[in-house]
């Protein structure tokens, strides 16, 4: 499986295309839908998933809905993705775990370093509490990729959640 991040927006989200065998999907196009064009190049979108209703993960998602006639967060055959819902960040958080591949898509949830902010509307931090419980339980050598700057490792972030709260 090959992963892309294509930086977009004023916000510098991260929107993913995670393809294998030509076939792909789009994890949050926050903006700029040209220049996520141009990086899909031939490949066949099977899946637009978004691990969150902020605006700058889904700025350019009406775009691609069109243009590849997709609804979003269908899961496409083609992959094995576990949803996880992890709300905190938002109430509508969602983490999508690639288990073969031990990679996870985590959103606004958690960051390499930090996790997302409970201050905006929709945020809560006995949800955010239980989000880290609940992703504690898996393996700690799993690939994180947040929604914003560098991809990281479940366990070095797991080392960090005690001091959260």
């Amino acid at each position: 499986m090959q992963i892309e991040r294509i930086v977009v927006g004023a916000l510098q989200e991260n929107c993913y295309i995670v393809s294998k065998n030509n076939k792909a999907i789009l994890i949050d196009p926050g903006d700029e839908a040209e220049k996520i064009d141009k990086c899909i190049c031939e490949k066949e979108i099977v899946s637009i998933l978004i691990t969150h209703n902020h605006f700058d993960h889904t700025g350019a998602l009406s775009y691609f809905e069109e243009k590849y006639h997709l609804k979003h967060n269908v899961l496409p055959k083609d992959f094995s993705i576990e949803i996880i819902n992890t709300p905190g960040h938002t109430k509508d958080s969602k983490t999508f775990y690639f288990k073969e591949e031990q990679v996870m898509f985590t959103g606004d949830f958690l960051f390499k370093g930090a996790i997302g902010r409970m201050d905006l509307p929709g945020g809560n931090e006995e949800e955010m509490q239980n989000s880290l419980k609940l992703i504690s339980a898996y393996d700690d050598t799993i690939c994180i990729f947040p929604g914003h700057g560098e991809s990281s490792v479940l366990g070095e972030e797991k080392k960090n959640f005690s001091y959260y709260f």
